[in-house]
Formats: structure tokens, C-alpha cells, sequence
């Protein structure tokens, strides 16, 4: 399958690397190639410039938003959230229109540093913000409430825990659940919790994974749904 992940930082990356293992054509969408490729020095948390990565991840191509947006079947959006708006409209409505739209972007304000604060919430989310700019994608929100590297190895967490897909399209969520369980989600630890307004709330569980972040120091958690 083409797929097309916007977003050059460690979640693109992970999921952009762990597709391609799995023998899809992944392309990765950024605002300037050479300016990403021109980096040398590591990002703000610590990881390596993109073209150091790529060496060892060389199938994966990178291309200006637009490009790989019309490479893409699936476009997965994986840039900051406050850049997701500007960068989908780079990557251009036509290249967007009726492909799904699996958004893991998240609203974080890291203006005063950690733990963020959301910048829409309550009465709307990120993700229904997308679908509203862009109404002929197909957007599903998933994969946003565990950290990168759990993303793509959900093995590392022992147990049954849960992964989330809201979206109103409901082929475009089994599309969304499918690659999330070639990745390694176990199906039964896929939960739809309906339209995407339900991404408020996905979106919202921000503060309390930053409080359970610090509150055991590591990211390597997750949360599981346990019912009668």
C-alpha cells in the first residue's frame, strides 16, 4: 500500500519506519527537503538528525508535503499539532480528498514547556477541526494516547491494554485498524469510540498521561479498559 506520513519527528519516523519493514511504500511529506536534510544537529529531544536516519531506513523516501500527498493512499498527518493545519494545506485538499486520513497529531502548547497544555479542548479537538477543513477526507483519529516507541511495538507493555479509533467513516476505521494490527495491536485491544468527536476526549487524556509520565518516569505505559 502508498502511504504518505507527514512529519519528519520521532512519531513520523517510527511509524514511517515500522510501515515500510512491513513492505508498504512509504514516502515522508516535509514542508522544505533540503532543509530537512540539511540538519545536522538533533532535535530538541535528542534524536538524529533526519538524514542520519534515513541511512539506515532508505526505502523511505522524503518529499514536500504536496508530493507525497499525492503518493499516498493513506495519508497518516504526524506533524505537531499547532503545524497540522498549515501543513495539510501544503500537502493540498485534492491530494486529501476522499483518502483516509489517519491523524496522530495531538493540540500539545509546549510554550512553557512540560507538561503541555492543550490549545483546543472541551468543546472541540484537533481532529475534528481537520475533517471540518478538509469534509471529502476521510479522517480517523488513532494511535495519539502512547508514547512513539509504543506505537509501533505495543509488545513492550505486558498485558491487554487498549488503543483507540475515532472517526465517522467506518471503512476508513477498519482500514486505520487493519495497519494497526500489522503493526502488532492485538484486535481485541481496539477500541472505536465512535464519531470523531470522540477525539475530544482522546485528545483530552493529555494531562493525565503527562501526570502518570511523571509519576512512574517512564513513557513505557498505557492504559487498559477493564469491564464486567
Amino acid at each position: 500500500m502508498k502511504i504518505a506520513v507527514l512529519g519528519t519527528g520521532m512519531v513520523g519516523r517510527a511509524l514511517a519506519g515500522r510501515l515500510s519493514a512491513l513492505g508498504h511504500d512509504v514516502v515522508i511529506g516535509t514542508r522544505d527537503v533540503e532543509q530537512t536534510l540539511a540538519r545536522t544537529e538533533p532535535d530538541w529531544l535528542g534524536n538524529v538528525p533526519f538524514a542520519q536516519w534515513q541511512q539506515d531506513h532508505q526505502a523511505v523516501r522524503l518529499a514536500a508535503f504536496a508530493d507525497a500527498g499525492a503518493h499516498g493512499e493513506i495519508i497518516v498527518n504526524a506533524t505537531q499539532g499547532a503545524l497540522s493545519l498549515s501543513a495539510l494545506e501544503a500537502t493540498g485538499a485534492a491530494n486529501l480528498s476522499g483518502k483516509v486520513l489517519w491523524d496522530i497529531a495531538l493540540p500539545l502548547d509546549l510554550s512553557q514547556g512540560l507538561p503541555p497544555s492543550l490549545t483546543v479542548a472541551n468543546t472541540d479537538s484537533l481532529g475534528e477541526q481537520i475533517q471540518r477543513a478538509y469534509p471529502e477526507a476521510r479522517v480517523v483519529k488513532a494511535l495519539t494516547s502512547v508514547f512513539a516507541e509504543v506505537m509501533v511495538a505495543p509488545g513492550r507493555i505486558p498485558g491487554d491494554h487498549n488503543i483507540f479509533v475515532v472517526g465517522e467513516d467506518a471503512d476508513a476505521k477498519a482500514t486505520v485498524a487493519g495497519l494497526l494490527s500489522e503493526i502488532g495491536w492485538p484486535e481485541k485491544s481496539i477500541l472505536d469510540l465512535g464519531g470523531i468527536r470522540a477525539a475530544r476526549g482522546v485528545e483530552m487524556y493529555m494531562p493525565l498521561y503527562f501526570a502518570i509520565n511523571a509519576a512512574l518516569g517512564t513513557f513505557d505505559f498505557n492504559i487498559a479498559v477493564v469491564r464486567k
